[in-house]
Order: structure tokens, then sequence, then C-alpha cells
């Protein structure tokens, strides 16, 4: 029934989570709050989750009707390091320098908070890519810092875009390392909302 549909939104500003969201050709709505990105946990995997439910938080706390809050963020780590999104180009170039001619990890957190008829369940998970990067030559270093490409993303790259001339290697879910793990995300999904599709689709559920 109409009445108990719910409304899907995107807690989150990135044009790339918007993107891979909308392959589900499923309406929703975007609302974003700024938050500090800082949290007390050191592990990769606390750390983004933490972060990704205050995310949700934000949203879903002013909310009062049936609705799926979908919140989420991403990180790097290699070691012991995280690396969040670089304060200005001369620590982008840091990072990049540390991460050349490795291996990392790339860690997405999702937050997902629902309201349906005056009852809030929430569920976190986190998904795990690894990616590899060559050895960064200087020139080609600085052309891709030129392009600015590096100052709104974790460990100061976006694997879609010039960044790809120095990646070599990706094991685990792409759409994971571009900040938002779509097929996770739909398995998840189906088993949170399973309760309420009585015999349905999920999907028809907004």
């Amino acid at each position: 029934m109409e009445k108990d549909k719910i409304k899907l939104i995107l807690a989150s500003a990135s044009p790339r989570r918007k993107e891979l969201l909308g392959h589900l050709e499923l309406p929703f709505e975007i609302i974003s709050k700024n938050i500090p990105e800082e949290s007390h946990f050191n592990d990769p995997v606390n750390f983004s989750k933490h972060i990704s439910q205050m995310k949700g938080d934000a949203v879903f706390n002013e909310r009062t009707d049936n609705c799926l809050v979908i919140s989420a963020d991403t990180i790097v780590c290699m070691g012991a390091k995280i690396y969040g999104k670089p304060s200005d180009l001369g620590e982008a170039r840091v990072f990049l320098n540390e991460l050349a001619g490795k291996t990392h990890s790339v860690f997405t957190a999702v937050t997902l908070n629902l309201n349906y008829n005056h009852k809030i369940s929430s569920l976190s998970f986190v998904e795990e890519s690894k990616v590899t990067f060559n050895i960064i030559p200087s020139e080609l270093m600085e052309r891709y810092l030129a392009t600015k490409d590096s100052l709104d993303k974790a460990g100061a790259y976006g694997i879609q875009g010039p960044s790809l001339t120095f990646i070599s290697k990706v094991e685990g879910d792409y759409a994971n390392v571009v900040g938002f793990p779509l097929s996770r995300f739909v398995v998840e999904c189906e088993k949170f909302l399973k309760p309420l599709t009585r015999g349905q689709s999920w999907l028809e559920l907004f």
C-alpha cells in the first residue's frame, strides 16, 4: 500500500555515491550534514563504521516518516595508518608517495537507518578492497596533483579518474573503491528489509 512506502534518503553529497545508488533505478532524495570526520577508533573497520553511523544519525534523527537513510564513509589504510582526505596538495603528495609501489586497503562502511511505522532499526557493514599502485614518476605525480582530483578523496586519489595512470591492480569490489559497495548493499538490504517485504521484492518498498 502507498501509505507503507518508504522514502529512500542518501545522506551523502558525493556525486559518486549518487551515481552508484542511481543504478538501482529507485527514487531517492539526497540530504547530507557536515560532521567532523573524526573517530576515537584506531582500526579501519570501526573507524569507518563510526563515521558512517554519525553521518546517518545526523540526518535520520530529524526524520519522523517512513524512511531508509543510507550513509557511508570510505577510508584508505596501509599498515596501521589511516588515510582520510588530504588537507591540501602538499599532504596529497605525501599520501601518494607513501602509497606508491605498494598495496593498500580501501574500507567503505555503509549504515542503514530504518524508520518503518515508528519502529526503528539499523544495520552497518564494512567492505574491504585492495588496490596496488605502480611507482609514480614525479612528472606524472605533478600532473595528477594539478587536476586537484586528490583533494576530496580518501587516500588522495579517486579510482575512476586520472589516477588510473598509476593503479595497477584492484582486488575485490571496484565500486567499493569508488565509495559505495553497491552489490554488497543489495545483498544486505534484501536481508535487512525481508521482514517488511511480505513476499515481494524489497525494491517494491520504495
